[in-house]
């Protein structure tokens, strides 16, 4: 058995767990925040078969897609005159892990 854990942006986590819901893969949601942009992502947890591993991975590619958006960054502090410049930036896609998971138990 194996634990996948997906952290991705809000803007694709309605359309990635419709998609986990449909192949009847079980899923738990939980909100979540990113560090660097301090955007919401939502982090899937979702425990799978060895054999399944491959089909959800899948599916978390098809469902999180990357996208390029431009955001000004903070300096802290005072800012000259004019402030910061927009800076582009690579967001959304998906972070995933995959762990093995030594024993699960269902209460």
């Amino acid at each position: 058995m194996k634990l996948i854990i997906a952290v991705v942006q809000d803007r694709d986590s309605n359309r990635l767990s419709q998609a986990l819901v449909r192949e009847n893969i079980p899923v738990t949601k939980l909100a979540s925040t990113g560090g660097f942009l301090r955007a919401g992502n939502t982090t899937f947890l979702i425990g799978v078969g060895d054999d399944q591993v491959e089909k959800v991975l899948d599916i978390i590619r098809e469902n999180s897609q990357v996208r390029k958006e431009f955001i000004t960054p903070h300096m802290g502090g005072d800012t000259q005159e004019g402030g910061s410049c927009p800076v582009e930036v690579r967001i959304g896609g998906a972070t995933v892990f995959v762990l093995a998971v030594e024993r699960f138990e269902h209460f």
